[in-house]
């Protein structure tokens, strides 16, 4: 089976509670930390293209199966695919904001 770890369940934190004591992180921090998983996210899909094409570069030379090239292949694929998508809704969304009337 394949899996996509371009967003592993490992690296989510369940939320928390917040209680009235407890101090909420300021729109800064919130966007600083949301902007180092984007780029986290990011850097795992090019790590995970650059991982096919040493893959492939392998089986030219017949160092590796064709199988390990295909897996390699796909899972780079699958994160190319879902960030993209991910991506065009990030666009969407912004769009319709700025369509709304205020």
């Amino acid at each position: 089976m394949i899996q996509n770890t371009l967003f592993s369940t490992q690296s989510v934190q369940p939320l928390k509670v917040l209680n009235s004591s407890q101090e909420t992180a300021t729109p800064s921090e919130s966007l600083s930390k949301f902007g180092a998983y984007l780029e986290d996210a990011i850097n795992q899909v090019s790590e995970q293209e650059k991982t096919s094409q040493v893959m492939n570069n392998q089986f030219m030379l017949g160092q590796v199966n064709v199988d390990q090239t295909m897996i390699a292949s796909e899972k780079a694929l699958l994160s190319i695919q879902l960030t993209t998508q991910v991506r065009n809704k990030v666009i969407e969304a912004y769009q319709e904001i700025m369509r709304t009337q205020v």
